[in-house]
């Protein structure tokens, strides 16, 4: 059975080489048959709403099967994270991977709708998670990486050199934390050196 990866896009015009397209052809041609990588148009993504791409995610986590592996590039990024902090998934997610994610809160965009619940105890049971931010991110500041390490200590972070928001030419590093869920799809999170991947600074 082929390893499934859900690839939720950013906001804005995603036609051509807008928006999420590179990256997504990006990985779909390096993880290879293996992988099943789905990627389904959210609403309305010139003026996105939490709910309406909240009730996309419900379809979409119903229509795959265990072990599903998410990957949020900018606001799908924080969509995700924020959805997996709000819902009671019955799927089982191997891991999440948000790319160039923008923080929203105090210390990030002010966003009441796209901000974090103030939820502490549901940390423990959120999956493994990978940030991704490129030093040379011209839509969303690079110091929005260290506001979800801030929240997300347990996370793997890493900060590329030479990376614009788009990712247009992908990431070797991303492509290898999803290979490392892909072996492990579990649900605990890495919370010691043997399972994270170092913090990488440019």
């Amino acid at each position: 059975m082929k390893k499934q990866v859900l690839f939720i896009h950013s906001a804005g015009p995603q036609r051509g080489h807008a928006g999420s397209g590179d990256l997504a052809a990006y990985l779909k041609k390096r993880l290879g048959p293996r992988f099943r990588v789905i990627c389904p148009e959210m609403p309305d993504p010139e003026n996105p709403s939490y709910e309406s791409w909240k009730v996309q995610l419900d379809h979409e986590l119903l229509a795959v099967e265990n072990q599903v592996i998410l990957v949020g590039h900018s606001l799908g990024g924080s969509v995700l994270l924020k959805y997996l902090f709000e819902e009671n998934l019955q799927k089982t997610v191997a891991g999440l991977c948000i790319v160039a994610a923008p923080f929203w809160g105090k210390k990030g965009w002010k966003s009441k709708e796209f901000a974090l619940p103030n939820k502490p105890s549901k940390r423990s049971s959120l999956p493994r998670i990978f940030l991704f931010h490129g030093s040379d991110d011209e839509v969303v500041p690079v110091d929005h990486l260290s506001y979800y390490a801030e929240v997300l200590p347990f996370a793997s972070v890493w900060r590329l050199a030479n990376v614009g928001h788009l990712f247009t030419n992908g990431s070797p590093e991303l492509v290898a934390a999803i290979k490392k869920l892909a072996k492990t799809g579990t649900l605990r999170r890495a919370v010691d050196s043997g399972n994270k991947l170092p913090f990488r600074q440019e």
